[in-house]
């Protein structure tokens, strides 16, 4: 059975590896890097903290010992479905199963201006661009004497309010405050201005109220500026134009506010959703076709670099035919800033909006003890369950290591776990994560290291 997989991200790669070496497979791996690249930690090669070479590695590397698995650097072009074939720029191939998995690419909503100054973060070429950029700025502020051109150097502009944003204007404040003052002791960096600017009311808008209360307070603390309900105009490499007339200077712009899908030609516009994205079924299946599979960011939200990976061992499987289907609700995330900040499931917005009748149980970390001693009681454990049957919904996490403890509630769910049974499961003490115990102790109003708000009925 001949298998092309377009693009190579964490979807293909993963689906690429689980049928590595399986007999009666041969598989074609199309990428227009000959590479894999670790997209989530973009931010940290273009803020200097990471080198490019920690975050990319050769496809032909990982395939090394590989007698079924061919890599092909080119770029997908068209899908021809009816001939089960596909045209790259460098050659014509025949499958028996495509997956597309190409990714998603900068949306700069066809604003030329845009797409000509500010500068994207989809590559580690452009990661690397852009910490170039930030640096130059910065050797050129040395010899300035005018102080508004000087000012246009030190700003820096974040536009999109999203995790990337975040976490990327996060990264450069803590550039600002350790390290470009020991490398350029010349310059004043009280003086330098960090906006992140946001089109919609809040930070982190797809995710819960509390969520982006966090965020917006956490870059307050980091003295980053967010402007929220800032929808950007026009920047021609000066000055950034704001929809409601505002203005500020900067030489730099970087563009977190929007992606777009890869769709080749061929494929049915029905099928082409907001985005750019391709509608598939609970199989990573595009509806209609009985060999065409889509994962990753182009298959829609969550854009997580896990959920691809998920998705591409859900395709692997159906491809082998074996019964696996992809289920959304036990897909975690997490937003690396100080403290972090981790979800799964339904937020209690989630389950007003489907009328879900449910009950919160909450624990802060300021009541547990392992917190108290590690001096780390900002945050807390919310667990969101359903009224009639007690089943785990949700769960969101704000505090240190809360990227690690959300698997737990990511098990529950996917298990169909009560809350009795979280109640009921002994964790280490003192531990971090027996606050889920507690907070599900608290859902039953049996909560022993805080009071009880609510008896539970």
């Amino acid at each position: 059975m001949k298998i092309v997989i377009a693009g190579a991200g964490f979807g293909g790669l993963k689906l690429a590896r689980k049928l590595n070496n399986k007999k009666g497979f041969e598989i074609v791996l199309i990428d227009r890097f000959n590479h894999h690249q670790f997209q989530p930690l973009f931010y940290q090669v273009a803020t200097a903290g990471l080198d490019a070479s920690n975050i990319s590695f050769p496809l032909r590397k990982v395939f090394q010992k590989s007698r079924n698995v061919k890599i092909r650097m080119a770029e997908v072009l068209q899908v021809i479905p009816d001939e089960n074939r596909i045209i790259t720029s460098t050659e014509e191939l025949t499958y028996d199963a495509l997956v597309l998995a190409l990714g998603a690419d900068t949306n700069f909503f066809n604003n030329e201006q845009l797409s000509g100054h500010a500068i994207p973060m989809k590559s580690t070429i452009e990661a690397l661009q852009l910490r170039n950029r930030i640096l130059r700025n910065f050797e050129e502020a040395l010899t300035i004497q005018d102080e508004n051109a000087l000012q246009q150097r030190m700003n820096i502009v974040v536009v999109g309010g999203g995790p990337t944003g975040v976490e990327l204007s996060g990264a450069i404040a803590e550039m600002k405050k350790y390290v470009l003052p020991k490398d350029y002791p010349e310059l004043d960096f009280s003086k330098m201005k960090i906006y992140l600017l946001e089109g919609s009311g809040k930070t982190l808008a797809s995710m819960s109220e509390r969520s982006s209360a966090q965020s917006a307070g956490y870059l307050e603390k980091m003295s980053v500026e967010l402007l929220t309900d800032a929808l950007v105009q026009g920047y021609d490499g000066k000055t950034v134009r704001l929809a409601d007339g505002r203005t500020i200077e900067s030489s730099l712009v970087i563009w977190a506010a929007g992606i777009k899908g890869n769709i080749p030609a061929g494929i049915d516009k029905s099928l082409i959703a907001r985005g750019n994205r391709i509608i598939v079924d609970r199989y990573c299946k595009i509806q209609g076709t009985g060999n065409i599979y889509v994962i990753g960011d182009l298959a829609g939200p969550p854009l997580l670099a896990h959920k691809a990976s998920k998705e591409g061992i859900v395709a692997a499987e159906a491809i082998s035919g074996l019964s696996s289907e992809y289920d959304v609700r036990g897909m975690p995330g997490a937003i690396f800033t100080d403290p972090e900040i981790a979800m799964v499931g339904l937020t209690e917005e989630d389950a007003k909006a489907k009328n879900i009748e449910y009950e919160i149980g909450k624990f802060p970390f300021a009541a547990s003890g392992r917190a108290l001693s590690a001096l780390s009681t900002e945050g807390f454990v919310k667990l969101i369950s359903e009224k009639s049957t007690g089943i785990v919904l949700g769960g969101h996490i704000i505090g240190e290591h809360a990227s690690e403890m959300i698997s737990e509630i990511t098990l529950a769910i996917e298990m169909g776990a009560t809350i009795e049974d979280l109640a009921l499961t002994v964790h280490p003490h003192p531990t971090l994560s027996e606050s889920i115990m507690e907070a599900a102790e608290a859902t039953l109003g049996k909560a022993i290291h805080m009071v009880n708000k609510k008896t539970h009925q």
